[in-house]
């Protein structure tokens, strides 16, 4: 998978391409958890990301849940497999989907 980031003041987008899933979720996390500080806009941009594993919705989460603390989270482009599992997990219910 391949993160590309675009930091334009305090809001910070996540382009996200590849796969989603347990061999790559960590490395996510890390570039969540190393960009976000003073961050008050996170976007995720899902429009080259072909696939998402349980262990990719895990760290979508926390990134909710710790924007829900300091700012607001997006997730957009998302294409239709991926969408299915957001609708069938309600993480249509948690997250911001554009």
């Amino acid at each position: 998978m391949n993160i590309s980031k675009i930091e334009n003041e305090r809001s910070l987008t996540l382009a996200l391409a590849g796969r989603l899933d347990t061999t790559t979720a960590p490395q996510l996390e890390q570039a969540v958890n190393e960009s976000i500080d003073g961050i008050t806009e996170l976007i995720f941009d899902l429009e080259k990301l072909d696939y998402v594993s349980s262990a990719g919705l895990r760290v979508l989460l926390a990134a909710q849940k710790r924007m829900n603390k300091q700012g607001s989270m997006t997730v957009k482009n998302i294409c239709s497999d991926i969408m299915e599992v957001f609708q069938i997990t309600g993480f249509t219910e948690i997250l911001t989907i554009e």
